[in-house]
């Protein structure tokens, strides 16, 4: 089972967007960077896994992983647990759902904020995770942790795809 953890894509300015922040949208570059991010999960994750897309409900996330959603044939599910300002507490029970897909062979794509990311990978670290680098989680970036046996393996970090 693989677990990818992704930052959303580029959104433009949080001080220039006037409506709502979980309306704001991914700008051109995010859009470039969404279809990137699907071609690298698509080139890496292994096709007869079920893949399972979760998302916080800002849009800008949700348009991060429809691309590889669509790629996947399958849905985009709304998961409050990876909005900003979600808790310890709830990132933990999230990781704890995760956990449960990965035993069951269940490929899983979640986007998130920058501030909800940190907590997951230092949770997936003491889970066992062993990152290859430290831990960053720029805008469209992505961490790769593969599940085997019972046990988060090696954690590979891929930085934005118009980076790379």
């Amino acid at each position: 089972m693989t677990l990818y953890v992704v930052r959303h894509a580029h959104a433009g300015r949080r001080s220039e967007w006037t409506g709502d922040d979980r309306t704001r949208p991914l700008s051109d570059r995010g859009e470039l960077q969404s279809k990137g991010i699907a071609t690298s999960i698509d080139q890496d994750r292994d096709h007869d896994a079920t893949l399972r897309v979760l998302t916080s409900p800002a849009v800008r996330c949700a348009q991060t992983v429809q691309p590889v959603a669509d790629q996947a044939g399958c849905d985009v599910s709304v998961d409050d647990r990876l909005f900003e300002g979600a808790g310890p507490g709830e990132v933990a029970s999230l990781l704890e759902e995760l956990t449960g897909a990965a035993d069951d062979g269940e490929d899983v794509v979640v986007c998130s904020h920058g501030d909800v990311i940190p907590m997951l990978l230092d949770l997936l670290v003491q889970a066992g995770m062993e990152p290859e680098r430290n831990l960053v989680w720029q805008k469209a970036s992505m961490w790769i942790v593969r599940r085997d046996a019972g046990s988060w393996g090696a954690g590979r970090y891929l930085p934005p795809p118009d980076r790379a």
